[in-house]
């Protein structure tokens, strides 16, 4: 494969775990995102170009020169930026407006679910009150309510309280209801170039803002990889009965989906359950694994978007353990405080940040918090505790006072339970 640059299309820690992953790549001779952050610009060029303007994002990567572009957020994908890459001559790692339905649609991904037999939640979709009340008293506590759009990963609810659900469905055009699924959690990501699939190692994130699992859903407090509780054969499980029968259904309506597929998935007492898909590397998930991948991740992705996945071979990972930590700002992810300064201390070997919300404010050369998950610290080590311990001792080092974190990440597997 001859050397080639990339484009990596988004601003957050996804994006920046991407870029330094892919900048490792030996045959990888220039990084560049668009519109990129200040974690980014460390390793790579930054644009200030809009993500979801397809156009601008094709014009710039034709002018760049780039052989691949990688869209990471659902809302550019959504938006059809991966179509008008294609459509300028350049390989893009990422689905198409129609086919990344599968996450701006939960509607849409129900449909496609009981049309291929691929195991799910019984659920309802609802677009007035009385659907709604319906639909709740059907399947009764806990309940779950998702927007059906995107939501940047805090259109969920799983309450015990009615009134909280049917107030959270009454801030939605249109929602679905499903039944509870118990069991641990695990995100499982496919790679796919619309034909071959090949499993990355699973993960779990921890969605609830407090300890304990406790308070609002967020985007992602915390992640770590590998389970060390997970079946042995569960990559091949998901890629049996979930990510197969998907991508069949979804060529058979003509469809073809290439890029990343975000298995979120539950191991319930009857068996394993898809929770939902995403069309995109999930977010904190995804610093975990680039941070443990051995395997050149340009090479890796520009196969998938150049329909050569079959030829790549196994993915490889380095041993060992990735524990990713969330620092989040204060009212997060209610309104976050914006403009909080951060002092971060150098990167070590094993443990490194990646930036997701954060700025430099100009008149004072100072890094500060622009977002609700402001940093992501990771942690590696040759097993789950020293990952762990390596991740929390580098957010002790950060001057972050309008900042807080998680301190339960990865415990209670420690302890001998899972999450």
């Amino acid at each position: 494969m001859p050397p080639f640059s990339v484009l990596v299309v988004g601003a957050g820690g996804r994006e920046h775990a991407l870029a330094r992953a892919i900048a490792q790549d030996p045959q990888v001779i220039a990084v560049h995102v668009a519109p990129g952050n200040p974690g980014t610009a460390t390793i790579a060029t930054n644009h200030p170009v809009d993500q979801l303007d397809g156009a601008a994002v094709a014009a710039l990567a034709v002018e760049l020169g780039v052989g691949l572009v990688v869209v990471g957020p659902e809302a550019p994908l959504v938006a059809g930026v991966a179509d008008a890459v294609r459509t300028a001559g350049i390989p893009c790692f990422g689905p198409s407006a129609e086919a990344a339905r599968l996450e701006g649609s939960k509607s849409f991904a129900k449909d496609v679910m009981a049309s291929a037999g691929v195991p799910t939640a019984d659920a309802r979709v609802c677009t007035t009150a009385d659907e709604v009340a319906a639909a709740l008293d059907e399947f009764g506590a806990p309940y779950v309510v998702k927007a059906d759009g995107l939501a940047a990963g805090k259109g969920v609810i799983v309450t015990h309280d009615r009134q909280a659900a049917v107030d959270h469905a009454a801030g939605c055009d249109r929602v679905v209801i499903e039944e509870y699924l118990d069991g641990e959690e695990i995100s499982l990501f496919v790679i796919t170039d619309g034909t071959t699939c090949v499993g990355l190692q699973p993960a779990q994130d921890f969605k609830r803002v407090g300890e304990g699992d406790t308070g609002p859903n967020t985007g992602g407090m915390g992640a770590y990889s590998p389970l060390p509780w997970a079946p042995d054969d569960i990559i091949e499980q998901v890629l049996a009965t979930v990510a197969r029968p998907t991508l069949d259904e979804l060529n058979l309506r003509g469809i073809e989906f290439s890029g990343l597929l975000y298995c979120g998935l539950a191991m319930t007492s009857r068996g394993l359950r898809v929770v939902e898909f995403n069309a995109r590397f999930g977010d904190p998930e995804t610093q975990a694994l680039m941070g443990l991948v051995e395997t050149p991740v340009g090479q890796l992705l520009l196969a998938a978007a150049t329909g050569t996945l079959a030829d790549f071979g196994e993915v490889r990972w380095h041993p060992g353990a990735a524990v990713v930590v969330v620092m989040a700002a204060d009212g997060y992810p209610g309104t976050p405080a914006k403009g909080g300064a951060i002092m971060l201390p150098p990167d070590r070997e094993d443990a490194w940040v990646i930036h997701a919300g954060t700025a430099l404010d100009p008149d004072h050369d100072q890094l500060v918090a622009a977002g609700g998950r402001v940093l992501t610290v990771v942690g590696r080590g040759p097993d789950l505790a020293a990952a762990r311990h390596q991740a929390y001792a580098l957010v002790d080092e950060i001057d972050f006072p309008t900042g807080f974190v998680r301190r339960d990440i990865a415990a209670r597997v420690l302890a001998g339970d899972p999450a």
